[in-house]
């Protein structure tokens, strides 16, 4: 989306601890642009670090740019340290040490905790092997230390907001904008999923003091728009409506989009009032399929008519509802589309977001369709928005003809351009036509790229060949916390 950036959360959370540790941080946004690797070079050996830490967004897509910009930085600056975070290196940790010898150390889990551990034993020298939740080389072989803890109070820990410049990030339509965790994890056993186990247990921050720092980014840097990167931020019904409540106190103008589970918004119909006096125009609801079948394979944990009922809730409320739909989950047929589409016009969401499942290693989906052949082996498209897998029953060009015909026919039927120009409530009508404004670009951007640039396989490997054996057991990428327990002996009385 040309003009509208979002800021590195994960790097900033990391940086924040760091500064506080005593720690110089700078912080490179090389989205902005987006930088050449070669630009991304100049600014690292003129910046003279001793660390280098690198992570990006997503799960797999950017794990090439990041072992090509590792060689790179050590081509040019031999003794600087790289250390590399995120969803992928800690699951693919041992692959990642014996295929890039530039890099030198892997964060596992999250990162405030256990970068600030590592950092200060690299300043004394000693200690590397008493941190857990990091993976590096001992006598030349890959080796990773116990799994750390997860960090149980979120407010412990702060995002350092200093080391951006906010007025150079906007989204929904040059709003000054950030992302923001209220929560981390989600209690429900989607096997796709890949960040539940990464972040293996919910938790969510102080209800009031996380609304504070809302109020506070608004009132200090212009922050406008709040974006929530949570896979589950109302997952207690008790906490998210203590902060709706400590928002509204605060009494900023603030608009806040995000995600969640149907099933939430069906449990919260009495308080979405609440919802919409804080600001919430947007939510992103995993419909996923309407296969009740499908549902309970993947391990969804909802109903179609749970769909159904929350897409009408938050329309009634004023909320935008757009439905994210999964194609690839099994070997669909034409009919298949064909049914998907009428049940997605038979829910009717405001908008709509059409997905390929992308297995990933870790999950426990990966093994149920081990089997099943790779049609896109570069792996900067596992994305997604890239079909990988293949469909025996349907080639890919017919599987992305059904994708855009659906999302044409959902984005142009009477009812959502209706909802476009009615304007009855001037915020849900702005929100429908900036996501038509850029969905518009985006289908037009994907129709090109698969018609002139897409490389698709007919013949691929595969994919327990592609990638190797499934990692799913190790797929809880922290150690909760052990529940004490006391044995009382007790001696009888006569």
């Amino acid at each position: 989306m040309p003009h509208e950036q979002l800021p590195p959360l994960g790097l900033l959370s990391v940086g924040g601890p760091l500064i506080d540790a005593g720690f110089e941080v700078e912080l490179l946004d090389a989205e902005f642009g987006p930088m050449a690797l070669s630009a991304i070079i100049e600014h690292a050996v003129a910046a003279q670090p001793d660390i280098v830490m690198m992570g990006h967004s997503g799960s797999t897509s950017v794990h090439v740019t990041i072992v090509e910009l590792a060689g790179m930085l050590k081509q040019r600056m031999p003794d600087v340290t790289l250390i590399y975070g995120g969803v992928f290196p800690t699951y693919h940790w041992e692959d990642v040490l014996n295929e890039c010898a530039a890099i030198d150390y892997i964060v596992k889990g999250e990162g405030e905790r256990t970068t600030t551990l590592l950092m200060q034993a690299l300043s004394t020298g000693s200690g590397l092997l008493e941190v857990d939740g990091i993976a590096l080389r001992v006598d030349g072989a890959p080796f990773a230390t116990p799994a750390a803890a997860m960090i149980e109070k979120l407010d412990d820990y702060r995002v350092g907001w200093e080391l951006i410049d906010h007025s150079r990030y906007s989204y929904w339509g040059n709003m000054r904008a950030v992302v923001v965790q209220f929560s981390r994890g989600c209690p429900y056993l989607c096997s796709y999923c890949g960040q539940r186990g990464f972040w293996t247990q919910w938790r969510h921050r102080d209800p009031v003091k996380f609304a504070q720092e809302l109020a506070r980014l608004y009132r200090e840097q212009g922050v406008e728009l709040i974006n929530f990167a949570d896979e589950l931020p109302t997952g207690s019904r008790k906490a998210w409506k203590a902060f709706l409540e400590a928002l509204i106190a605060e009494n900023v103008p603030l608009t806040l989009v995000g995600s969640t589970r149907t099933g939430d918004i069906v449990r919260d119909a009495d308080i979405l009032h609440l919802y919409k006096k804080a600001g919430v125009i947007r939510f992103l609801l995993g419909i996923e399929s309407y296969d009740e079948a499908v549902l309970k394979n993947i391990k969804k944990g909802a109903t179609t008519s749970e769909d159904q009922e929350a897409i009408r809730l938050l329309r009634q409320h004023g909320i935008v509802s757009m439905a994210t739909y999964v194609v690839g989950f099994e070997e669909e047929t034409d009919a298949d589309y064909w049914r998907s589409l009428k049940h997605l016009l038979c829910y009717d969401p405001d908008q709509i977001q059409m997905l390929y499942v992308t297995p990933h290693r870790w999950t426990p989906y990966f093994p149920t369709v081990a089997n099943r052949r790779v049609i896109q082996t570069d792996t900067r498209k596992w994305d997604y928005k890239h079909q990988v897998l293949a469909t025996n029953k349907v080639p890919p060009w017919r599987v992305i003809l059904w994708v855009k015909t659906m999302e044409v026919i959902m984005q142009t039927r009477p009812k959502a351009i209706w909802r476009i120009l009615s304007g009855r409530d001037p915020a849900f009508a702005y929100a429908m036509r900036w996501y038509t404004k850029i969905g518009r670009r985006v289908w037009f951007h994907e129709v090109a790229e698969y018609l002139f640039g897409t490389r698709q396989i007919k013949n691929g490997p595969s994919l327990a060949k592609f990638w190797g054996a499934s990692l799913h057991e190790n797929e809880e990428a922290l150690a909760k916390k052990k529940k004490k327990v006391i044995a009382i002996k007790a001696s009888s009385v006569s």
